[in-house]
């Protein structure tokens, strides 16, 4: 938290309350600031010690965790470690609690990304948001012109015609896509009703979150990354409604 914020709004984030019960006890003087008690209204940062009832709070915003994973073919982006044997936790490993954001499915490969945060998750998934996802596909025979004129202008699919989105020829068999919405193993049925069989693909960004960590090997994203992403997501919304064909991106 870099700019100062409503305090209820600081306790809503941090997970204490929601702002509406923060704002009652506000009023109630239970919450002070820096020792003092706390005016409504009153804006605070990541500086300032806000208590309620003498308890420390500490906005859990600041203690999320985001990392960047180069998700090896073959395993599934579930946390259901009951049902799947080659689950993307249990594959992982981490120490604590967390979950993909948006899926690859089990033949593909690439970046995908995990947290603990929810509010972000929502933000990436929601097609009406228009995030990037970049990947490169390599495909049974040669691209043709028109190939790509329909890739590029929406292919019917699930009972829809796919966004408009930019596509590039990299090598006779190879492209780079760039989409901005995730339909259920969208570029494979792009791909197949057009007459062609996806061989090998691969993820390799998410908005401002390149690739750039081997195969099975995850990072932590950096200040600067974080930065960049919470900008991009300023202007988006996190009300999120599951639709059964936006869980596997690819």
């Amino acid at each position: 938290m870099s700019e100062p914020i409503r305090l209820n709004k600081y306790l809503s984030e941090a997970g204490y309350c929601s702002r509406r019960e923060a704002d009652k006890l506000i009023d109630a003087g239970r919450v002070t600031v820096n020792g003092n008690p706390a005016p409504m209204g009153v804006k605070v940062t990541e500086d300032d010690r806000v208590m309620v009832d003498g308890k420390l709070v500490i906005n859990k915003e600041e203690k999320f965790t985001y990392l960047a994973f180069n998700k090896p073919i073959g395993i599934v982006c579930t946390t259901d470690t009951r049902v799947e044997k080659d689950n993307i936790i249990d594959f992982i490993g981490y120490h604590k609690r967390i979950f993909p954001i948006g899926r690859l499915d089990k033949p593909s490969e690439g970046l995908i990304l995990l947290t603990d945060h929810g509010d972000i998750v929502n933000k990436i998934l929601r097609a009406s948001n228009n995030h990037e996802k970049e990947y490169i596909v390599t495909v049974d025979k040669p691209i043709s012109q028109t190939f790509l004129q329909h890739m590029r202008n929406g292919v019917p699919i699930l009972d829809t015609v796919t966004k408009k989105c930019t596509v590039e020829k990299i090598n006779p068999t190879t492209f780079r896509i760039v989409l901005t919405q995730g339909l259920n193993r969208q570029i494979r049925r792009m791909c197949e009703y057009l007459n062609y069989e996806v061989q090998t693909l691969k993820r390799i960004r998410i908005m401002n979150i390149k690739l750039d960590v081997p195969t099975g090997s995850y990072r932590e994203l950096n200040a600067a990354e974080l930065k960049e992403l919470n900008k991009l997501l300023e202007g988006s919304t996190k009300t999120f409604k599951p639709n059964t064909r936006d869980r596997k991106k690819s």
